[in-house]
């Protein structure tokens, strides 16, 4: 299973979902010296703080992160957080960095996710590792 570096804010939403989820985990901190450093293939889960236009949707943090670019260079998918209430910006953070870094967003949840979401991200989880392990030269 590929591992995990995660953005949340002082809601808790993204933290509380990656703690259901029960894999090792990395939190990407305010500090920007804090931050943490990736030496393997990471899968990067991160919560939407866009305005009602969808400027500022990515974490200052979390582009400061990316901004690395050994941190790009281990980034294999996303995972987006959002609001369903803001319509067109739901997760609007993964499908950019999803862009912008050129890899899949394999998931997107809404708050802190449900039963159903956990399952379905640790199932994508899961399947993307199996991939990595089955084209590792």
């Amino acid at each position: 299973m590929p591992a995990l570096i995660y953005f949340s804010s002082k809601s808790g939403n993204t933290q509380r979902f990656v703690s259901r989820l029960g894999l090792p985990a990395s939190r990407i901190s305010m500090d920007p010296d804090q931050h943490p450093a990736p030496l393997t293939p990471f899968v990067l889960i991160c919560p939407t703080f866009a305005d009602g236009e969808g400027r500022g949707a990515v974490p200052k943090p979390v582009i400061r992160f990316l901004n690395s670019p050994a941190n790009r260079a281990q980034i294999i998918g996303v995972i987006g957080a959002g609001n369903r209430n803001f319509g067109e910006t739901y997760a609007l953070a993964g499908r950019i960095i999803a862009q912008k870094c050129n890899v899949p967003l394999l998931y997107t949840f809404e708050l802190a996710g449900t039963d159903t979401d956990i399952a379905r991200a640790r199932a994508v989880l899961e399947k993307l590792g199996r991939e990595q392990c089955s084209t590792a030269a």
